[in-house]
C-alpha cells in the first residue's frame, strides 16, 4: 500500500471489508494523483450529530454533512512548513457521515459501497488541494472523482 491510513469508526457500523475496500480504493487514488508512498491520512466515520457539530464549529454551518476534509498542508497565517527528506507527507483528516452515505445512495440509486467510495475520494482530493468553489474548478474535481471511480470500477 502506498498510503499509511488510519481508520476510525465511531458508529460501530463499518466493516473490515469495507474499510479494506476503501484503502485499496484510496490507494489507487493516490497512485492515479501521484501522491508520495508514504504520506498519511486519516478516515473517520461519524454519525450525522457528529458531523453538524464539526460543520457547525469549522465551517459556520448547522446542519449534517456527507464528507468533510481537513487538508493539513494548507498554511494558515503565522504556520510554519515542516519539511525534510525522512518525515512522510501528512495529508490531513476526512471525516464522512455513515447516515448520510445510506441517504445518499438510496437517492442517488446506486450502493452504499459506491456512495462511501465517492466520498472517500471526494475527500482525498480535497485533501491534495481540489475545490469546488466555482464551476470551472467543480467541472475539474468532478471530472476527476468520475474518471478515478469508473477506472476502479465503481461506477454509478
Amino acid at each position: 500500500m502506498s498510503l499509511n491510513i488510519d481508520f476510525l469508526d465511531e458508529t460501530n457500523e463499518v466493516g473490515e471489508e469495507l474499510i479494506s475496500q476503501l484503502e485499496k480504493l484510496l490507494d489507487f487514488t493516490a497512485k492515479k494523483e501521484e501522491v508520495e508512498a508514504g504520506s498519511e491520512l486519516s478516515v473517520t466515520f461519524v454519525t450525522n450529530d457528529r458531523i453538524q457539530e464539526i460543520n457547525r464549529e469549522y465551517r459556520g454551518k448547522d446542519y449534517p454533512t456527507d464528507v468533510i476534509s481537513f487538508a493539513l498542508e494548507e498554511m494558515g497565517e503565522g504556520e510554519i512548513e515542516v519539511s525534510g527528506s525522512d518525515i512522510p507527507r501528512v495529508l490531513g483528516d476526512i471525516i464522512i457521515s455513515i447516515k448520510k452515505a445510506h441517504e445518499q445512495a438510496e437517492e442517488y440509486g446506486h450502493s452504499f459501497e459506491r456512495e462511501i467510495g465517492f466520498l472517500a475520494v471526494h475527500g482525498l482530493l480535497h485533501l491534495l488541494g481540489y475545490d469546488h468553489e466555482n464551476e470551472k474548478d467543480e467541472k475539474i474535481m468532478f471530472d476527476r472523482q468520475r474518471v478515478i471511480l469508473d477506472e476502479y470500477g465503481l461506477q454509478r
